[in-house]
């Protein structure tokens, strides 16, 4: 499975993560995880301290022939025997303890959660910038009045600022949960074969505990292999905030057709055939980041029965569980560079979103007409009312505000300017300029700590 992609190249920042999914970046996390055992071990007198001196200094990617590395997983189908040999080999004397009394999938989980918090970073940087232009739209359009819309239809009008405050809160919700597994969900695993320290002994929680703090991660309770609880949860974690983008996109791509036409996509040009053509509309951000927010949820499901295997370690769960995680990770790097692109470049067509409001005339603000009349002619003779001038408009084909402006019962209780008022989207839009106000300033703030935490 691989992300989907625009068929014209978007040449989108991707922050470096790209580069963090390469297998030169993975190698470079062995190096990261065999250096700080060795260093943990050599201070718990688990090893010689000169050796493990002598193993940091030779763990780095220069001295390891990775040619041969790569030569030999060809051959083999297995590439981490042959790194442990060539990094033994690259250490000399030394080369006896590296890899000392742990195992494969300490050194290959710990170094895939240590790059996957690194780009976690970057994705919080990522998301700083998405607010900041969610503030920015909030904000500018708080009073651009439009109709809401429920079960598909409209229902009383809002604002496009209320719109935004709206993603903006469910990002932020999204954004703290991160930020929360950023803290602590990456974890360190270093408890050898089944994660009883075996072969480590009574020093081995230590070592798995110093290892951790080495590298910036937290150590497992229980060091065992069949524990794949905070990889599940990063992963539901991303997918649960990817899904706000992915409303976002799903709006920006409907209401971008002619029948709506109140938001779009830059214009963008585009080869067809031999000749260059202004696309104005055409939703190539919003598409791609529907599809591959599918493909992301796509990935959660299967990893619960993955991770129910029996016994203390499966080999096959660890592939699928370790594929699962670059595929996630890759989508979602994909999915917030867009959605960085579309939110900074949207396109409002406020024209339209006003006769969009007015489209079913007055007809949107039957609830204030009903509150309005309730005060002063009961909840029973209000309903009577406003239902017998509803059923009269749809089934004559007529204009709500023409038979409320003539309706003689209506008219006992509100003069025609009154009923006028109640009838305009913008006298009935609630507090959405101000929730559109509060939640810019409040897209802001976290956009601010996140740089201040997550910024280089």
């Amino acid at each position: 499975m691989s992300e989907v992609v625009n068929s014209n190249k978007l040449n989108l920042e991707d922050y470096g993560i790209s580069e963090l999914l390469n297998k030169d970046a993975m190698y470079v996390s062995w190096l990261e995880v065999e250096k700080a055992i060795a260093k943990a071990q050599g201070e718990l007198n688990i090893i010689p301290n000169d050796v493990a001196k002598a193993i940091e200094k030779k763990a780095q990617y220069q001295n390891i022939n990775w040619e041969k590395i790569n030569a030999l997983f060809l051959q083999q189908g297995y590439d981490f025997y042959p790194f442990v040999e060539e990094l033994s080999l690259a250490c000399g004397e030394a080369g006896k303890y590296v890899h000392f009394g742990v195992t494969t999938q300490n050194v290959r989980q710990t170094g895939e959660l240590l790059i996957a918090k690194e780009i976690n970073r970057r994705f919080l940087i990522i998301i700083s910038n998405i607010l900041e232009n969610l503030a920015m739209l909030a904000e500018k359009y708080s009073e651009t009045v439009m109709p809401g819309r429920t079960y598909d239809r409209h229902a009383v009008p809002i604002t496009f600022g209320f719109k935004v405050a709206t993603w903006i809160s469910d990002i932020l919700g999204a954004t703290q949960r991160l930020k929360n597994f950023h803290n602590n969900g990456f974890t360190s695993m270093c408890g050898g074969t089944v994660g009883a320290y075996n072969a480590l002994g009574e020093k081995g929680p230590e070592l798995n505990n110093r290892v951790g703090s080495i590298l910036g991660l937290t150590p497992m309770d229980v060091p065992a292999r069949n524990i794949h609880a905070n990889i599940l949860e990063y992963i539901n974690e991303v997918a649960m905030l990817v899904n706000p983008l992915n409303r976002i996109a799903e709006e920006v791509y409907l209401t971008s057709i002619e029948e709506f036409d109140e938001l779009s996509e830059l214009g963008m040009c585009q080869q067809i055939g031999n000749n260059m053509v202004e696309n104005v509309k055409s939703p190539k951000f919003s598409r791609n980041i529907i599809a591959n927010s599918e493909k992301l949820y796509a990935i959660v499901g299967p990893l619960y029965y993955a991770s129910a295997k029996p016994f203390e370690a499966d080999s096959s769960t660890n592939m699928f569980l370790d594929g699962q995680l670059h595929e996630a990770l890759s989508l979602v790097s994909k999915i917030l560079s867009q959605a960085e692109e579309l939110t900074r470049t949207l396109q409002i067509n406020v024209d339209q979103m006003w006769k969009n409001a007015n489209k079913t005339h007055g007809l949107d603000n039957i609830e204030n007409v009903m509150i309005n009349l309730t005060r002063v002619a009961g909840r029973s003779k209000a309903h009577k009312i406003v239902c017998e001038l509803v059923k009269n408009a749809k089934e004559k084909n007529l204009k709500f505000q023409d038979l409320a402006l003539s309706d003689l019962e209506l008219l006992k209780y509100f003069s025609d300017e009154e009923i006028r008022n109640m009838l305009d989207p913008q006298n009935y839009i609630g507090l959405s300029a101000e929730i559109a106000v509060g939640q810019a300033k409040k897209a802001r703030e976290q956009s601010f700590i996140l740089k201040q935490l997550y910024l280089d």
